[in-house]
């Protein structure tokens, strides 16, 4: 199988698309990736004179803070991201987790010299979802409150407007975001068409704006101006807050159309509309109290904040569908337990749609516009996670650019050294947002994070538990051939995490049923640390005599396992798969949370409430519930300190009759 980072694995997503769909993909990827970036000047240039910054709307001050907003977009977007970032793909995509990937095979995770590697990309998948959950609150109510600058009276239903439109926002999210861009796309260009023609209009009036592009203006602005230029930095880092959702939604549409779509008109369009808006402020300082919308004639106004509303909604895109990317990867990756993940797209893999996550995030962006108010209280909370994610992404990157691409080790430091230049300083200019609003995407992250961990851990320590107190093949092999157990027809499939051992269900089949099947197939699902493993490199089959094989599936971590396909076009035995004469026998554990060595007493009970909230594996791996179910009620067991027959039962009645009742003894195991 092909590693991850080897010419074979590293796959363009967007060679596969043929000409005649590259310009389709790209006004799609406009309605998806650029929402974020696309709507931050609503607020950006604003946030940057706040009044905490103490600085007041002058030649100089603007000047220099219209060539910092220029040079992070030139800088983060265009040469971080669009330039190198975006060569850091796991065949095709992109994203902190498949990042984090890359550079972890499997065979490295938990070894101890990659533990802070694997928490910091952890961490830094953690702080999307606070991301997530921000963007839109901001961008929504940033939006609607362009209503006041037309209408005063309208002031006391901005939050309940916004409210409405964010829940209809999410309500859509199951239609998938290839849909959802397809509707978005012509939107978004008429939005960032619109951004040009209200930028060009007041850079006409006054051409002398344009010579802000010249860095020594933002070099004056940072050595006049000290402290409070380092607090403004903060605010200038909304100009650049898609940047990371633009690499996890990488995988939704390949990297040609991002690229073209940004140098050809997202990046230009921002730029004149930031320009006219400084060019709008040095005519009249009176307008800093929404210098975007003043921008507008008076009768555009309130088409102005329509389309605004629509932008925002596509906006949120970015964040939420990069939401569902991280939860996939997560889950494939052993960081979560199986949730529903929809594929919403037969032509592209990484169009997905998570419910959980979606209803999670609608309530808090509610909460969060409820709770903050204003666009102004939500930018304070607003950029910590995402720079922090920026700095997070320049360490990995160093390390793959190492391994993987084989670059010199005075190059890697020289670029990720000046990649974390910037980021710093974004990151500690930001930091002082945390007693204002900035604690919450932490709070968030870290709640992420520790589930996250939590799972990953009382996986392996369940692994491992399991394997002490479990019978080897091997051992298994021996045992049936000396006990000659009656064979019946038919096939039998067992799945297990671990080949080197006998699957728990089919030594109880044994124990309970004096039986086993004429054939007997041990199944095992391997997620490999690639997003997609060729059909022809998805099976491996192997004979261990006494009618018994072995099967192991390999799949990406952004493929939806499907069982039943696979076995469909296997042999066993010399004999084709026969769907309608398999049995599937599915063990499934009961976490006793104990006090024996592994993990914290709390974490164990928020392990087990974890795996009870599981999805099935019979829905996960797509076998049919009416033969599997079953015996998942019936061979339900405990793994986790083990209750034996002899330990003593929780209920004093079925304690003494379990011992000689067979249903007793099973409905103690059900209950307890």
């Amino acid at each position: 199988m092909n590693q991850p980072g080897s010419p074979q694995a590293e796959v363009d997503l967007s060679t596969q698309h043929q000409p005649s769909s590259l310009a389709t993909l790209a006004l799609t990827a406009l309605g998806v990736v650029f929402g974020d970036i696309g709507t931050s000047p609503l607020y950006a240039l604003k946030e940057c004179f706040h009044s905490s910054h103490g600085l007041l709307p002058t030649s100089d001050n603007i000047l220099g803070i219209l060539s910092l907003i220029f040079w992070a977009l030139i800088l983060v977007i265009s040469i971080k991201y669009l330039s190198f970032i975006l060569r850091a793909d796991n065949q095709g995509e992109g994203g902190i987790m498949a990042l984090t990937a890359l550079i972890l095979p499997h065979r490295e995770r938990d070894q101890g010299n990659r533990k802070l590697l694997v928490i910091l990309g952890l961490f830094g998948a953690a702080l999307l979802y606070g991301d997530g959950m921000i963007t839109p609150a901001i961008s929504v109510l940033s939006a609607i409150e362009g209503l006041k600058i037309a209408t005063p009276t309208v002031s006391p239903f901005i939050i309940p407007l916004t409210v409405v439109v964010l829940v209809i926002l999410f309500l859509v999210q199951h239609r998938g975001t290839g849909k959802v861009g397809s509707i978005f796309g012509p939107l978004t260009l008429i939005w960032f068409l619109v951004l040009a023609l209200l930028g060009i209009r007041q850079i006409a009036e006054h051409p002398s704006i344009l010579i802000a592009v010249s860095p020594h203006y933002a070099l004056l602005f940072l050595g006049h101006n000290g402290w409070s230029a380092f607090l403004v930095l903060g605010s200038v880092f909304l100009v650049v807050t898609g940047g990371e959702a633009l690499y996890a939604d990488m995988g939704h549409f390949g990297v040609r159309p991002i690229r073209l779509v940004w140098f050809i008109l997202v990046l230009p369009a921002l730029v004149i509309n930031y320009f006219g808006q400084g060019a709008l402020l040095l005519a009249n300082p009176a307008v800093l109290e929404n210098p975007f919308y003043l921008l507008a004639p008076t009768w555009a106004l309130i088409p102005l904040v329509l389309l605004a509303t629509a932008a925002t909604i596509i906006a949120s895109q970015a964040v939420i569908s990069g939401s569902f990317s991280i939860t996939s990867q997560a889950v494939q990756l052993g960081f979560s337990p199986r949730l529903m993940v929809s594929h919403t797209s037969a032509r592209e893999r990484g169009q997905i749609y998570v419910p959980g996550v979606n209803w999670v995030l609608m309530l808090s962006c509610i909460g969060l516009v409820i709770g903050f108010g204003s666009s102004s209280n939500l930018a304070a909370a607003y950029g910590f996670s995402v720079t922090t994610d920026m700095v997070i992404t320049s360490l990995l990157f160093f390390f793959v650019i190492r391994e993987r691409l084989r670059w010199p080790l005075m190059s890697a430091l020289l670029l990720c050294g000046g990649f974390l230049v910037f980021d710093l300083a974004f990151f500690g200019a930001n930091f002082a947002k945390i007693l204002h609003g900035g604690w919450f995407p932490l709070l968030v992250a870290s709640l992420v994070f520790t589930l996250m961990s939590t799972w990953k851990t009382g996986r392996r320590i369940l692994a491992r538990r399991m394997r002490e107190e479990s019978m080897s093949i091997n051992s298994f092999l021996e045992t049936i051939l000396v006990s000659m157990p009656l064979r019946v027809e038919g096939t039998a499939v067992f799945m297990s995490g671990n080949l080197n051992i006998a699957p728990s269900a089919l030594l109880h089949n044994l124990k309970h049923n004096q039986v086993l099947h004429q054939r007997i197939l041990i199944l095992s699902v391997v997620t490999e640390d690639v997003p997609h493993v060729p059909m022809a490199q998805r099976s491996e089959l192997g004979d261990l005599g006494e009618g018994i094989f072995q099967l192991v599936l390999h799949y990406g971590f952004m493929d939806e396992p499907d069982v039943p396909g696979v076995l469909s076009s296997i042999e066993i035995g010399g004999e084709p798969f026969k769907m309608m004469q398999t049995t599937f026998f599915l063990g499934r554990e009961t976490i006793i949370p104990s006090e024996k060595p592994g993990m914290a007493l709390w974490r164990e009970r928020l392990f087990r409430l974890m795996s009870r909230n599981a999805r099935t594996a019979t829905s996960f791996f797509g076998l049919p519930p009416t033969v599997s179910l079953n015996w998942v009620c019936r061979l339900k067991y405990r793994h986790w300190s083990l209750l034996a027959p002899e330990d003593p039962c929780p209920c004093p009645f079925l304690s003494y009759h379990r011992s000689t009742c067979p249903f007793l003894s099973a409905l103690a195991t059900w209950l307890f």
